[in-house]
């Protein structure tokens, strides 16, 4: 482990020295691929360094005791060895966690998709409260939240909500929402008073940059018509609506939200592009046998992960068996029990393999 360690901390001293070459930093691109990895190498290596400083003072302190101190100093030293020891034994805890496999994108933005399952109008209803939800989420995170695309209903749903949620390490604290999310509620439109369950599901991409993912114009079809939908000058009058295929996978994503087709043709391409990252994912994990039901992190989209139960007021994820009764608070935003629960539960699974 030490040993692998060393090497992060000389990568990291590499990564210090390209980041601040001129050459460099004429190549914007290269510069932020350089700038990033010595970004997420730094927690490992300021931990390492202050392991070794306690190596070193551990080294000096049972010298110093070797050599015969007077009564009062041995007894200093016998103190300021278990203290150091103590120290250094929770710095390897922390070491070994740092050292386990991350996920190349959590540090990026998320792009996530929230469509209306079975349930018809009440699940549309229900996709407009997990889309509620997951923007109070952000915002007392400090994060922005932008739409990039929606299908809305009538009585306030989303048979479709498409948006990016920009902040720090976003997809590593959101990555754990893929799947489908049920509800338990009596709708407002049930005269009988009988509770009736509802699904929407939730897609979580991490947003692809440019040097993520590369796209060939000739692979893409681009297609243009009038927006649909309620109200606004530029509905059914104007050919801003954009629907952009993929030809090579078959994705489709459109995009009307916008009064210039520009505008739109530059949303429907974030969105693409990170379906194509996703895609890639999916095929390389494939490829490395890896089961993503078995990942709290990477959750099978088909799969039930959640309900959220009205009458009895609390929310059971499935994965963790965790139940709150604090269905309100949940819904207004207050995820960070749940997510850090999943987090948690995903960190002690790749110990156990480490183990």
């Amino acid at each position: 482990m030490l040993d692998k360690l060393q090497s992060i901390e000389d990568r990291y001293m590499e990564l210090e020295n390209l980041v601040a070459d001129p050459d460099v930093i004429g190549r914007m691109d290269e510069w932020r691929k350089y700038a990033k990895e010595h970004a997420r190498l730094r927690e490992t290596v300021e931990a390492f360094r202050s392991y070794k400083d306690i190596e070193k003072e551990l080294g000096e302190a049972r010298e110093m005791l070797e050599e015969g101190a007077d009564g009062e100093m041995t007894r200093f030293l016998k103190e300021e060895i278990a203290a150091l020891t103590a120290k250094k034994e929770d710095l390897l805890e922390e070491l070994q966690v740092l050292l386990l496999p991350s996920d190349p994108h959590d540090e990026k933005n998320v792009i996530m998709e929230i469509r209306s399952g079975a349930g018809g109008e009440e699940a549309a209803l229900f996709a407009g409260v997990l889309f509620r939800m997951y923007s109070r989420f952000a915002e007392r995170q400090g994060w922005k939240t932008e739409i990039l695309s929606e299908h809305a209903t009538d009585i306030g749903g989303f048979k479709e909500v498409v948006f990016v949620i920009e902040g720090n390490k976003a997809y590593s604290r959101l990555k754990f929402e893929s799947g489908v999310h049920r509800v338990q509620r009596i709708p407002t439109t049930e005269s009988g008073g009988r509770i009736h369950t509802s699904t929407a599901t939730v897609a979580v991409l991490p947003e692809a940059e440019d040097v993520d993912v590369e796209i060939n114009s000739q692979d893409l079809r681009v297609d243009t018509f009038c927006s649909t939908g309620p109200g606004g000058q530029s509905v059914n009058t104007t050919q801003s609506a954009v629907r952009i295929t993929h030809v090579p996978t078959g994705l489709v994503v459109s995009c009307q939200d916008e009064k210039s087709q520009l505008k739109n043709k530059d949303k429907a391409l974030r969105v693409l592009r990170s379906r194509l990252l996703d895609l890639a994912v999916q095929e390389q994990e494939a490829e490395l046998a890896q089961n993503r039901r078995s990942q709290v992190g990477t959750g099978d989209r088909s799969e039930r992960i959640r309900t959220y139960n009205y009458p009895q007021g609390r929310v059971t994820d499935h994965r963790v068996g965790l139940t709150l009764h604090k269905l309100d608070m949940i819904l207004d935003g207050d995820l960070e029990e749940i997510i850090t629960t999943l987090a948690n539960h995903e960190q002690a699974e790749l110990l156990k393999k480490v183990d």
